[in-house]
């Protein structure tokens, strides 16, 4: 099957954190709070993927309230912090919701990531992942992590499916 037919089945996103919505990056705060920084282009095609139903799931094995405010604006509820097991998580998901492999896309940047990346249709990966997960990937961004990765791989997946229009009526991503 082609790439871009793998990319127009896919109903649902589920995405790592640190290192795709963010760059990996942490800014060590004096409380001890560690600062993460998104990229406003991922933000947009987020709530874009959400107001047209697409099922959105963060997957991710650290945690953070100032990520969950931010996903959380953006519309999307399934966060899931501190997993122990992505994979595990990831089917548990997919079948509550009655998804296929083949209509999930994961991305993923690093090792903790490659066993559900390996689960889904369609893996997929920032241009800066870890050499082993670059490998896994059937798709590689041309973006960095927390770099407009995900805004490339949502973008992909509305044109294809001819949703992907101009919404205005968006005041803050």
């Amino acid at each position: 099957m082609s790439i871009l037919k793998a990319f127009k089945k896919i109903t649902c996103f589920a995405l790592d954190v640190d290192g795709v919505l963010t760059d990996g990056s942490l800014v060590l705060l004096d409380d001890g709070e560690m600062a993460r920084s998104m990229h406003t282009r991922d933000g947009y095609a987020l709530q874009l993927a959400v107001k047209k139903g697409y099922r959105i799931i963060v997957i991710s094995g650290g945690g953070n309230e100032g990520a969950r405010k931010r996903l959380n604006k953006l519309g999307i509820t399934d966060i899931h912090f501190d997993a122990a097991d992505k994979l595990q998580l990831l089917q548990a998901y997919m079948e509550t919701q009655g998804l296929l492999p083949e209509q999930v896309l994961y991305m993923g940047d690093d090792i903790p990531d490659y066993t559900a990346m390996k689960y889904v249709g369609l893996p997929c990966c920032p241009a800066d992942a870890a050499p082993e997960i670059r490998m896994a990937a059937a798709y590689i961004a041309s973006a960095s992590g927390g770099r407009g990765c995900v805004r490339e791989v949502i973008e992909k997946v509305l044109k294809l499916n001819g949703q992907w229009q101009l919404d205005t009526r968006v005041t803050s991503t």
